[in-house]
């Protein structure tokens, strides 16, 4: 699974650690870890404090990738700060969706109960012209 994780200095330990601070779930789908979790990088390996990091970690909890998260943070910058997308503009876009969703809603429910009276006055007619035909046919045999 693929985290997003600083850097830290664990002064007790005197070894470096990444701070763990959300989750991949989907493609397009981060969650937030919202309470401390920490991974120790091991003696030996030294990175600089404060760095973010993609770590990808082993269904285990082994480190299995660790890069440097600059060209992802870019990436995000590019494809969603740069052309004014904000949690304000999302959660209007959202907004927008439902009441769109439920005027759909509406119109297809309307539509329905028009093609169900359709549908009544249709056998109405049809009662109407088999008493037509019933009458007609009743007043030719009285003719004949």
């Amino acid at each position: 699974m693929l985290y997003l994780a600083q850097v830290r200095k664990n002064d007790f330990l005197d070894q470096h650690q990444l701070r763990l601070l959300a989750r991949q779930e989907a493609d397009n789908l981060w969650a937030i870890i919202p309470e401390e979790a920490f991974i120790l990088l091991g003696k030996g390996k030294i990175m600089s404090e404060n760095l973010l990091v993609l770590v990808e970690l082993s269904p285990t909890g082994d480190i299995e990738r660790i890069e440097d998260a600059t060209n992802w943070v870019l990436h995000l910058v590019e494809s969603y700060l740069t052309i004014g997308i904000t949690p304000e503009f999302l959660q209007h876009e959202a907004e927008r969706a439902e009441h769109w969703r439920q005027s759909l809603t509406l119109q297809n429910q309307d539509l329905a109960r028009r093609s169900l009276e359709l549908e009544a006055r249709r056998e109405q007619i049809q009662a109407l012209e088999e008493n037509l035909k019933r009458e007609k046919n009743g007043y030719s045999q009285e003719e004949s």
